[in-house]
């Protein structure tokens, strides 16, 4: 059955034979609370609760699967809190391939105030990883590779683990010929860029570690995405929230803004756009229309409670709504 918004693609329900692969290793318990009239130096009870199992790759693999995509999991994940997690994938249907540590991994908690449309988030650093368990991951991921049709390198970097942890997967993923997209942040962003990766994805704060002197027009944001490309990146995304996002391929670039919504929380939405970006991608979608579906995937996700939990039907509804633009380059 062909898909909504399948000009420029060659979108079915069928999944690829292989599945996507997504590094999560800063894995943690998303805790989400909704507190309205949310303030300091008060008690409050939530009238909403959820927790789950959280962290960047774990997110964008819950929409690949929502999209009808097939993933698999790795990274690391310990004790009690690494368990909850683990549990939550096997409820999911997620494949788990996570390195196991000694230390707990961490929660990560968001409090969002609808009556004053505030977020506020507190992250725990995570568990400190050893040598050790760094060549576990190391290894399991290169036994991994060739089982899957493209790898999503995805957040923070627990203590311990080296700086270039990514750059050394993107070399590891280029070697056995898989495509590598890498959504980071800090150092481990700026190093794992430099080992060109086939596609880079960040948001507006992300790209001041790569491009600090850019504007923030869309021009200007789509000008710094056109200069992330090179021999090995050759797709280049930035993310702008509720303005949209831009796209950049082959010297080209385009810009969509978001779709309305009645907003709820941002806690992921940039996974859920990675996510529908690879799964478009590996349905031969063109750059716009891949572009598309990450941003209706970005916003379905703003609408709804949860890190990750938008649906497929709001996703294809609101892909209807999103009309990529090419700019040219006397624009940018």
């Amino acid at each position: 059955m062909t898909l909504p918004g399948s000009r420029g693609c060659a979108l079915t329900n069928e999944s690829p034979e292989k599945p996507l692969l997504t590094v999560t290793l800063n894995a943690a318990v998303d805790k989400t609370y909704t507190v309205p009239g949310f303030s300091l130096d008060r008690v409050h009870r939530p009238t909403d609760f959820r927790a789950v199992a959280g962290g960047k790759g774990i997110n964008v693999a819950r929409v690949f699967q929502e999209l009808g995509g097939r993933c698999i999991a790795t990274g690391f994940l310990g004790g009690h809190n690494g368990e909850f997690i683990a549990d939550g994938l096997r409820t999911e249907g997620i494949e788990d391939a996570f390195v196991r540590t000694r230390g707990e991994s961490r929660v990560c908690i968001a409090i969002i105030d609808p009556i004053g449309k505030t977020q506020t988030e507190v992250n725990e650093n995570g568990p400190k990883v050893h040598p050790d368990e760094v060549q576990q991951l190391v290894e399991k991921f290169e036994a991994l590779l060739p089982k899957v049709s493209a790898v999503t390198l995805s957040g923070s970097l627990p203590p311990g683990c080296p700086e270039d942890i990514y750059a050394r997967l993107i070399y590891m993923a280029r070697a056995h010929g898989v495509i590598c997209a890498l959504d980071s942040s800090g150092p481990p962003l700026r190093i794992g860029w430099e080992a060109g990766p086939d596609i880079i994805k960040c948001n507006r704060f992300e790209l001041s570690t790569l491009r600090p002197d850019v504007g923030e027009s869309v021009e200007d944001i789509s000008g710094a995405a056109l200069s992330l490309l090179n021999a090995k990146t050759r797709e280049a995304i930035i993310t702008m929230g509720a303005r949209g996002a831009v796209a950049a391929e082959c010297g080209r670039v385009w810009y969509a803004p978001s779709p309305s919504v009645p907003f709820v929380s941002a806690v992921g939405s940039g996974d859920a756009f990675l996510a529908a970006y690879m799964w478009a991608r590996a349905r031969g979608c063109d750059a716009p229309n891949r572009l598309a579906w990450g941003i209706a995937a970005g916003a379905a996700n703003a609408a709804v409670f949860g890190a990750g939990f938008c649906r497929r039907h709001d996703i294809e509804a609101l892909r209807s709504q999103v009309t990529p633009v090419e700019l040219t380059a006397e624009l940018v």
